[in-house]
């Protein structure tokens, strides 16, 4: 079954972005075309031969509504997690884009996400395990001192030792400066650890030797509130001077979570020093725990917006798959000219392809947006201009928010899509699109709600830098208004430029509103903010898309001809039925109600 429509991850990867351009330089000199597809090939095969088996195993496999158990202080993950986890790790796919002195691959982020996304969306619970690991390992290989790097970053790095990243408390969730654990100074570099964490994924696992957690808690007499919280590491068991693993640190695992999906993936509560005895080590300087844990923040955002490409495409293709093989019906003018009854696959039935176009217009358009933000990073890389590395490094800063938040809420509406073109079987757990539904939801509140990513892009990102990055991000959609017309796409140019122009307006608007009386207004409209944002974004996305089919299909093989029609196609579909939607949903953003904010809290009753 394929996971990911090939064909469209070598356009994008070849036509669209160039990937093997970046071979021209040093740092990634080894990746030319032919290792670039190489390493797609094995990131295909490693993905549909192992792990995606354990996909559905792992809903189940332990015991719903689990599949994880906790036994004497220890997370047993689903037993069909080792072996691909091994393969995995000797793969060495875990740190794809990092060193090789500690482990990883030194690959381009745009062929390492092209690699993610087959793993992504053949089992994003089992994911879950590596991925929170890398996170781990970067903060340190960025902020942890010589030691902490040598003891710790390659057994992260080759996936010996698993990681986390432990923020959320009872009373502490997206308000992460009210959190309660402390840290107290032992007056030898190492500070005691007491506090409970909720909501670690991976907190623990029986896949790995040692659990290594970045922790976020307040040194006693440090300022209240995000100001005086320091980042400390603290593994399960101690680490010796000589990188043998020592005793046990008082970091137990007290529960896991029963969870509506995602059940392969452990959601743990954590003790730390229940018994008084957990140690940590502060990572980089005290009261700086949350500049810190915002690279860790980010990457996990990018890593959810893949997430939420990875549930949809894999929705999407099992659509696909189905409607081309579910009988049932008559072709309706057919049956209206000729009185032919005859059953036909319902991927002819006018409303199932409507919702098979939908999808594709959303998974292929938010596959470009997440493969545009990563090759973001390798061009921030390659550059020796310091104007170029700031212009990329603030087209991520401003990407990211919308791009966790896009790619997830859309997962979860084309997974909602996914189940309705299945009909009746699509409701049933024997089938996959349940799951994907439910796997799918989580990825809109993790990692910071999408409503916070909103307030995120209107509070922060807007006005960042004086307003370059958002005048960067339109001069690059400016650049793709040029191809189109140059393409002879004339009115998918003309009417991207006119949505641009009126994203601009209502981004005025609203940025404006933010500084005023106001302000509570602008920020009730954030979310309905960013997603016109995405929608401008899908509309760049398509327009970039049909350019390249149209330049392409001139020459093409005859086989490659059907792709690059329907990328046209789609392009036109989303002109014409979607992007008209969202201006006018611009329009209402644009009138800044106040209605939200001004209803007594009373009226709401339940």
């Amino acid at each position: 079954m394929p996971l990911i429509e090939r064909r469209d991850q070598d356009f994008l990867l070849h036509e669209v972005f160039s990937v093997s351009e970046f071979s021209k330089h040093e740092k990634f000199a080894d990746f030319n075309k032919k290792t670039c597809d190489m390493i797609i090939t094995e990131a295909r095969n490693l993905a549909i031969k192992e792990i995606l088996p354990t996909n559905k195993l792992a809903d189940k496999e332990n015991g719903h509504p689990e599949a994880v158990k906790l036994e004497n202080g220890q997370v047993k993950v689903p037993p069909s997690f080792h072996k691909p986890y091994k393969l995995f790790c000797d793969g060495q796919w875990l740190a794809m884009c990092d060193d090789p002195e500690f482990g990883g691959q030194g690959m381009p982020h745009l062929l390492a996400m092209a690699a993610g996304e087959y793993f992504t969306s053949a089992n994003c619970s089992f994911m879950m395990y590596p991925g929170l690991t890398h996170g781990c390992g970067n903060i340190l290989a960025t902020f942890g001192t010589e030691k902490q790097k040598q003891l710790y970053v390659k057994n992260i790095f080759t996936g010996k030792w698993g990681g986390t990243m432990c923020l959320t408390e009872a009373v502490a969730g997206s308000d992460v400066g009210a959190l309660e654990t402390v840290a107290i100074d032992q007056g030898d570099g190492t500070y005691k650890i007491k506090g409970n964490k909720i909501f670690i994924s991976g907190g623990d696992s029986d896949l790995v030797e040692n659990m290594v957690h970045p922790v976020l808690a307040r040194i006693e007499g440090a300022p209240a509130g995000t100001k005086g919280i320091s980042l400390f590491l603290v593994p399960k068991y101690r680490v010796n001077d000589d990188g043998s693993m020592g005793e046990f640190n008082d970091v137990e695992t007290v529960g896991i979570e029963e969870k509506m999906g995602i059940h392969g993936n452990a959601t743990c509560t954590l003790a730390f020093g229940s018994k008084d005895n957990c140690i940590g080590e502060l990572i980089g300087e005290p009261n700086k725990g949350m500049k810190y844990m915002f690279l860790m923040m980010n990457e996990a955002r990018q890593g959810v917006a893949m997430q939420g490409l990875g549930f949809a495409t894999a929705s999407y293709c099992n659509a696909i798959q189905y409607a081309k093989e579910r009988i049932q019906g008559p072709n309706l003018m057919k049956a209206v000219l000729e009185g032919d009854l005859t059953g036909v696959p319902i991927i002819q039935h006018p409303d199932v392809r409507r919702m098979l176009m939908s999808m594709k217009a959303y998974v292929e358009g938010c596959r470009f947006l997440v493969y545009y933000l990563n090759s973001c990073f390798d061009k921030a890389t390659v550059t020796d201009s310091d104007d170029e590395k700031t212009k990329w490094e603030g087209l991520i800063e401003i990407l990211t928010p919308i791009a966790k938040s896009y790619c997830t809420d859309k997962a979860v509406e084309v997974a909602s899509t996914g189940i309705q073109v299945y009909g009746g079987y699509g409701f049933i757990e024997e089938y996959p699109q349940a799951q994907h539904y439910r796997d799918a939801k989580i990825t809109a509140i993790y990692e910071g709600t999408n409503g916070i990513q909103a307030m995120d892009l209107l509070g922060r990102k807007l006005g960042m830098r004086k307003g370059k990055p958002i005048m960067d991000l339109m001069g690059e959609v400016n650049a793709t208004v040029a191809k189109a017309r140059e393409a002879g796409l004339e009115k998918i140019a003309d009417s991207l430029q006119a949505a641009l122009n009126k994203l601009g307006e209502v981004a005025m608007t609203l940025g404006a509103a933010a500084m005023s009386e106001k302000a509570l207004d602008a920020f009730a409209s954030a979310t309905p903010f960013l997603e016109v944002a995405g929608d401008l974004v899908m509309a760049w996305a398509w327009a970039e898309r049909a350019a390249a089919a149209k330049k392409a299909i001139e020459g093409a093989k005859k086989k490659d001809v059907p792709f690059y029609e329907g990328q046209i196609a789609t392009a036109k579909y989303f002109y014409e039925q979607l992007l008209p939607t969202a201006v006018g949903k611009m329009d209402s953003v644009k009138n800044l109600t106040g209605a939200i904010m001004e209803i007594p809290e009373e009226a709401f009753v339940g």
